[in-house]
C-alpha cells in the first residue's frame, strides 16, 4: 500500500529543502578557496618577478625601487600578536575560571552577557580608545621608568588588541570548563580534594585541549585585526625590538596602502601577496582549533 499523497509531498519538501540547504552550506565553504585563489592569482606577478623567500625574509620596503620585503610587516604582526595574547591570557583564564566554577549564577549571567557585547563594539571605537587614553597612558607610563615614547607602539597595540580578545576566549573557555562532567568534580571532591585542586589538577586537564583552542583562536582574532591597530601602533617599516617600538602589521599595510600607488608596477601583486599570507595564517590558525574542538567533543561524547 503506498503512501498518501499528502505524505509524498511532505518528504519531497524535505528532500529538497536538505538539498538546498546542503548546496548552500557547501557554496559557503568555496567562498574561502575563491578568495584563496583569487588572491594567488594577483600576487603570481610578484612571485614570478621575486622568490618567496626574499619577500619573506627581506626588510627591503622601497616600492619605487622594486624592493618588497615583507618581513617588517611579519614581525610588526607578531610582537603586537604575541603582546596581546601575553596581556590577555592569563586575565582571560582566571575570569573564565572564576565564571565557570566559583560565580554564583546571578554574577554569571549577569557579567557573561556584558564580556560578550564586546566582541560588537567596532574596531574603529577601541582604535579610538586606544588614541585617547591608552597611548597617552603609555607615553606617561615609559616616562616613569626613564623610557621616552611618543605612545604609539607595540605595547598600546598589544592593550587594544587584548581587550578585543577578551570575549572570543573567555565566552569559549567557559562553555569547555561547563561542558566537563559534574560527576569528575565530585569524585575528586569526595577524595578530599579542596575546590582549587579539583579545578586545577581535574577539571583544566580535562579541558586542556580546548582551552588551547579557545586560546588559538583569540589568536587569530588579532593576527588579522587591522583598524585598531593601524591608529595606535606607530606605523614604522622597521622591525621592532622592543615593546615601546613603533610596528607595521601586516593588516596595517594592507589598509594604508591598497588604492594608493597603484600605478607602481607590482605593488598591487605585493598587496594582494600580503592578503594572501595574511588569510593563510588565519585559516591554519582557525583549522587547528577547530581540529582540536572536535578532538574534544569526540572525547565528551
Amino acid at each position: 500500500m503506498g503512501l498518501p499523497n499528502r505524505t509524498r509531498r511532505s518528504l519531497l519538501y524535505d528532500r529538497a529543502a536538505a538539498g538546498a540547504m546542503g548546496l548552500l552550506a557547501r557554496l559557503s565553504g568555496l567562498i574561502v578557496v575563491v578568495i584563496a585563489v583569487g588572491l594567488f592569482l594577483k600576487s603570481v606577478p610578484i612571485l614570478k618577478n621575486q622568490s618567496l623567500s626574499s619577500l619573506l625574509f627581506s626588510s627591503e620596503w622601497f616600492p619605487l625601487r622594486g624592493q618588497f620585503g615583507f618581513l617588517p610587516f611579519i614581525m610588526g604582526s607578531l610582537w603586537v600578536t604575541g603582546t596581546a595574547m601575553v596581556l590577555a591570557v592569563p586575565l582571560c583564564l582566571l575570569t573564565a575560571i572564576y565564571l565557570a566554577e566559583y560565580a554564583p549564577l546571578g554574577i554569571r549571567e549577569g557579567v557573561r552577557p556584558l564580556i560578550d557585547l564586546l566582541a560588537g563594539i567596532p574596531s574603529v571605537v577601541y582604535g579610538v580608545w586606544g588614541v585617547l587614553v591608552v597611548v597617552p597612558w603609555v607615553k606617561r607610563a615609559a616616562g616613569w621608568f626613564g623610557y621616552s615614547t611618543s605612545g604609539y607602539c607595540v605595547l598600546s597595540a598589544g592593550i587594544v588588541l587584548a581587550v578585543m580578545i577578551f570575549p572570543v576566549i573567555i565566552h569559549m573557555t567557559v562553555e569547555i570548563l561547563r561542558a566537563v562532567p559534574q560527576e569528575i568534580r565530585e569524585a575528586s571532591l569526595s577524595l578530599g580534594a579542596t575546590q582549587w585542586q579539583t579545578i586545577k589538577k581535574v577539571v583544566l586537564r580535562k579541558a586542556f585541549g580546548g582551552v588551547l583552542a579557545a586560546i588559538v583562536l583569540g589568536l587569530s582574532r588579532a593576527f588579522g585585526e587591522t583598524m585598531a591597530v593601524l591608529m595606535v601602533a606607530g606605523n614604522a617599516v622597521r622591525s621592532p625590538t622592543g615593546f615601546l617600538d613603533p610596528a607595521y602589521p601586516l593588516p596595517a599595510l594592507i589598509a594604508n596602502n591598497y588604492g594608493e600607488m597603484m600605478s607602481i608596477p607590482l605593488y598591487d601583486s605585493a598587496m594582494m601577496l600580503a592578503c594572501l599570507i595574511l588569510l593563510g595564517v588565519v585559516l591554519v590558525f582557525n583549522i587547528l582549533a577547530k581540529l582540536v574542538l572536535m578532538r574534544i567533543q569526540k572525547e565528551i561524547q
